[in-house]
């Protein structure tokens, strides 16, 4: 089991997240994931850097593998330019760049008043997405013309040694089988290990599966639920709302059906290493390959001490 820390750009400054990426190189994390977001959940985050820009910056910071968690290259961003930036990520990591997919949520694709399209549809527009970085990722002129996309003579010329990886996100039984298709591994944020069999009876095979938690660092459980909670109710919201709803006011909306305790059921809150333990045996038993830890709050500088003291060590 890989450790990893993610990067969470709804919460953190730019400035911020380049001090946590080098934080938890220092730490003894295996790998970033950052998250791809046009708008944060809600307002009590904050922040919301172009993550193609972080990425470039990270690539001069630190060393460690970057994955996004995840892109949407279907609605806001061409899936042609989702490929030459993946190309570039990968060329200034030296190769240490994955690209994290998924079908995206209304929040942030929504922003040229485009209809959002029903999950399948969705489905449909990432696998033909995929289809065309795959070919641009070959070098040459590409034309496409499909169902959802049209490319026209278009060619990559900053390109890595090897193709970039994909990984895909998917929690429905159809969104697993698409991701066990065509991905070269597998995303998911539940220690849910029935889909992760899924994901490897249905083609995906010893593929990479990753999957990530919360945690709110701080001197007390009870601190750190609050600090959960204030700033990521939304973390509560059931079912698809997640999907469909199209901005930080609706996820306010939304979250006030939350409570405090809810939110502490699914962050790792305070200090206690052996609650950070419990929580990555629960990814490492579900069969997962790498786990990412967020931290909530300003307290980030004390959850990378607790991890090179008390977390890191005993899994290794």
């Amino acid at each position: 089991m890989r450790i990893g820390y993610f990067l969470s750009s709804e919460e953190y400054s730019p400035a911020e997240l380049l001090e946590q990426a080098k934080g938890a190189e220092r730490a003894g994390f295996s790998g970033l994931w950052i998250s791809d977001h046009y708008h944060p959940w809600v307002d009590a985050q904050g922040q919301s850097a172009f993550v193609w820009s972080m990425i470039g910056a990270l690539s001069q910071a630190c060393g460690l593998a970057i994955t996004t968690a995840v892109t949407c290259p279907t609605v806001r961003i061409h899936p042609a330019v989702i490929a030459q930036a993946a190309a570039t990520s990968a060329v200034l990591t030296g190769g240490r760049f994955r690209l994290g997919v998924g079908t995206g949520e209304a929040l942030n694709e929504h922003i040229f008043g485009d209809a959002w399209p029903e999950a399948e549809v969705r489905l449909e527009m990432l696998e033909e997405a995929v289809e065309i970085m795959r070919r641009l990722w070959k070098g040459g002129v590409v034309s496409y013309r499909g169902k959802h996309y049209t490319v026209e003579n278009a060619r990559i010329y900053t390109l890595p040694e090897k193709p970039v990886e994909i990984l895909v996100s998917g929690f429905g039984p159809k969104a697993i089988e698409v991701a066990a298709r065509i991905g070269d591994g597998y995303i998911n944020v539940m220690p849910d290990g029935d889909m992760v069999k899924q994901f490897r009876s249905q083609g995906g095979g010893n593929r990479t599966c990753q999957a990530g938690f919360k945690a709110a660092f701080a001197d007390t459980a009870e601190e750190g639920a609050r600090i959960a909670y204030q700033k990521w109710p939304n973390a509560g919201v059931p079912g698809e709302l997640s999907q469909v709803l199209p901005s930080p006011k609706h996820f306010e909306q939304a979250s006030q059906l939350v409570t405090q305790d809810m939110i502490a059921e699914s962050f790792v809150c305070g200090n206690d290493p052996e609650k950070h333990l419990e929580m990555i045996k629960k990814y490492a038993d579900a069969g997962f390959d790498e786990v990412y830890v967020a931290n909530t709050g300003p307290h980030y500088q004390g959850l990378f001490d607790l991890y090179a003291r008390d977390v890191l060590p005993k899994i290794a």
